[in-house]
């Protein structure tokens, strides 16, 4: 699978925060989000492990105890069901993978 990035396709998972799904296999899938400024991603856990790298912005993410500002290049992984959240500082832009394959992500799939 093969995806060329565009601004489009980006769906509303709750106010200030917009994902879309850019691949998938077996065992992992990846998606862009776009986080608006002044807006938090609350606390929750999941049973996917999650790496991520932070493309443009600024946010402080949480993770279990520990919080750091993170800035372009910043990158990090989350283990399953750990809490994290976000607060977003700066209009973001973020790469993440999840695995496994989250399937409520993959429903909102456009390929």
């Amino acid at each position: 699978m093969q995806t060329k990035y565009s601004d489009e396709g980006f769906t509303t998972l709750i106010p200030g925060i917009h994902m879309k799904v850019v691949g998938h296999g077996e065992k992992t899938l990846s998606a862009l989000f776009k986080l608006e400024a002044g807006h938090i991603l609350p606390l929750h856990n999941h049973l996917y492990e999650q790496t991520g790298t932070l493309l443009k912005g600024a946010l402080e993410l949480s993770i279990a105890d520990e919080t750091t500002r993170m800035a372009p290049g910043d990158t990090w992984t989350i283990p399953p069901h750990v809490p994290h959240q976000a607060r977003v500082l700066e209009d973001c832009l973020v790469f993440e993978v999840f695995s496994p394959v989250r399937e409520d992500y993959l429903k909102l799939a456009t390929d």
